[in-house]
């Protein structure tokens, strides 16, 4: 969920009308499938000892290793197995609307596209690497397959209480950039961090980012850039904690109060924030003289 790229208005020709459409899996060419191999393979050596185990049980149980770009009724079958998710293909980014009753009835919608070898580091729209490679292993988790339902359904619910800003701050901060506490130490979940060979590595070896607990009031103020690494990540102490501070929660008082409360920038330390790591780059903003601030 991005409201800053671009999203189509109306299905295309060919889409039904809950914008889906074949993922056409033989069309892809020898050289897409190559291109996916390339972005797979340097993923998978870099994640282990980076990303949540939650998210490397997915990889194996979805068996994403085979060669190829994953055929989509496949992988389908065995999410459904484990959680009744299902992967269906769409031809970009489509209205909150459509995007929020997909989650909803546990079917997450993935581009049918791969990127170019031009553009193996970076990406605005995502594609089918992004949203399959970076999404899908966390549907394999009972948990977060049950936060990603209650996102869906609470998305429907904020269409009528305009507030779609904040909600958009809380898909960001866990489903693309979410980081969690493990035994062994802090890992990455979020798709946008696993799925980028740079980021998953910035994203929690960096000095410069704030790393601050999570806080569902705090993180739903809090601004975002899609231009760059991220400069603060919020960090969940569990799967479990996530859903019990979202799931069945009455947003409606939430929103209220979000109105008569600032945004924060991406680079803000406030009262109460529990800072697991101070990131440099707001230190020396906030040593700055007041002139240079």
């Amino acid at each position: 969920m991005n409201a800053d790229t671009h999203v189509l208005e109306h299905p295309p020709e060919g889409a039904n009308e809950d914008w889906t459409i074949p993922q056409d899996w033989g069309a892809y060419t020898p050289e897409e499938h190559e291109t996916w191999d390339i972005l797979f393979e340097r993923q998978v050596k870099q994640l282990p000892g980076r990303a949540s185990q939650a998210f490397l049980d997915g990889v194996d149980l979805l068996k994403l290793s085979k060669p190829g770009i994953p055929d989509f009724e496949e992988l389908s079958e065995r999410l459904m197995k484990e959680t009744g998710w299902q992967v269906v293909a769409v031809p970009g980014l489509v209205p909150d609307d459509v995007f929020f009753d997909h989650l909803a009835n546990r079917r997450f919608v993935a581009g049918n596209f791969i990127r170019r070898r031009d553009q193996l580091d970076y990406l605005q729209e995502p594609d089918v690497f992004h949203d399959v490679f970076g999404h899908v292993p966390m549907l394999a988790n009972p948990v977060f397959g049950d936060y990603m339902e209650a996102y869906g359904k609470g998305g429907l619910r904020a269409l009528e209480f305009d507030s779609l800003d904040h909600l958009a701050r809380l898909y960001w901060y866990t489903v693309e950039f979410g980081l969690i506490e493990e035994a062994d130490g802090m890992r990455i979940y979020g798709s946008g961090i696993v799925s980028s060979h740079g980021e998953s590595v910035f994203a929690l070896d960096d000095p410069s980012p704030n790393r601050i607990r999570f806080d569902l009031k705090r993180v739903m103020r809090t601004n975002y850039r899609i231009d760059d690494y991220q400069q603060v990540y919020f960090v969940i102490q569990s799967l479990e904690d996530l859903l019990e501070q979202t799931a069945g929660q009455d947003f409606a008082p939430i929103y209220d109060e979000l109105e008569d409360s600032s945004d924060l920038a991406v680079d803000d330390i406030i009262d109460g924030d529990e800072v697991i790591t101070r990131g440099t780059q707001a230190y020396a903003r906030e040593k700055a003289p007041a002139s240079q601030a």
